[in-house]
């Protein structure tokens, strides 16, 4: 009895060894970059990426990193991922949208007003693989999985938001973006476009009163220094897409793609994690700054006038078809 559990102790690793082996990864190079800084999301989820891709592959295939914009902004970095120039960038869906406009359908307005749902959807193969699809068709850049931050709270220096009513008349700061410019539009406030390099110095001056953006770029920016209230809205969440060289993608070979496919689906989901603890830490640390944070008493009515403006985008996003199947998706 002993020499036969022995003998199959060794066919166990025996085979385990096998298995491990039996992918003969051809040597490469992989040119990942983001416009972000060591320590953001974007480095987290290309450093996990990297870890598993070259520990996997034993060594052959490693993974070369470029951070903080030394390949030039997000937008470049999807010019560069058409031309092979690099291979993976991670960037904000905002971003993206300019070449794919099927990434607007993660842009909408309330369309994850819970993260759990959130979650749910990226995790889903057949829909993220047919949205991937369409992406790459219009971009030429695949996404391979999805990174997820915080919500885009209110912050102003003038008074607590705890009501639609109480945002009238104040100037809130949002990037030039359609998709949020007539999300504030919708709850009856003219929002102010403005280059996200010039947002501080206009708080600073009174330019503006407020902006909105998650807690961990709150506390990254010390807005501390020139806002006082936080409000906490469920509108828009960050999502950015881990892509590919879609031409790139589609030339390796079935190990190597598989073993890129599995790296980014991990990455993104060890990313969920860090990001969810990172952005209870800035919370807190933005509140131990002497920021206050108020919640919403009537966020149903933010989120009906917000998601009235869906029609307007029915057309970029596949139609209300594809929205309604996320939708359904999310709520099973």
């Amino acid at each position: 009895m002993k020499k036969i559990l022995c003998t199959t102790i060794v066919l166990i690793f025996a085979f385990a060894a096998f298995h491990a082996s039996a992918a003969e990864y051809k040597k490469m190079t992989i040119r990942a970059a983001t416009a972000n800084p060591d320590g953001s999301l974007h480095t987290t989820a290309i450093n996990k990426f990297k870890e598993i891709v070259e520990q996997e592959s034993a060594g052959k295939i490693t993974v070369q990193t470029f951070y903080g914009g030394s390949m030039g902004d997000e937008q470049a970095n999807v010019r560069q991922l058409r031309s092979q120039e690099i291979h993976l960038a991670v960037l904000a869906v905002g971003n993206l949208t300019p070449f794919a406009a099927q990434a607007n359908i993660y842009y909408l307005p309330y369309m994850f007003p819970q993260l759990d749902a959130a979650y749910q959807l990226f995790k889903n193969e057949p829909f993220s693989a047919k949205i991937a699809d369409t992406i790459a068709q219009q971009s030429g850049a695949r996404p391979l999985s999805w990174l997820i931050g915080g919500y885009r709270h209110l912050t102003n220096s003038k008074k607590p938001i705890a009501t639609i009513g109480d945002m009238q008349g104040l100037k809130i700061r949002t990037p030039p973006v359609a998709i949020q410019l007539e999300s504030f539009r919708s709850w009856g406030v003219e929002p102010h476009p403005l280059a996200w390099t010039e947002t501080f110095n206009a708080l600073q001056q009174g330019v503006i009163d407020g902006q909105e953006n998650p807690h961990t770029v709150n506390r990254d920016q010390k807005f501390w220094e020139v806002q006082k209230y936080i409000t906490e809205l469920h509108y828009l969440l960050w999502v950015g897409p881990m892509l590919v060289s879609d031409s790139w993608f589609k030339s390796l070979d079935a190990d190597s793609k598989a073993l890129v496919v599995k790296a980014a689906q991990e990455a993104a989901q060890y990313e969920w994690q860090w990001a969810a603890e990172q952005d209870n830490v800035a919370k807190q640390q933005c509140v131990d700054k002497g920021m206050e944070v108020v919640e919403l008493t009537d966020e149903p009515v933010w989120m009906e006038k917000a998601r009235s403006i869906w029609p307007q985008f029915y057309e970029q996003v596949g139609g209300k078809e594809m929205i309604d199947e996320a939708l359904s998706l999310m709520s099973k």
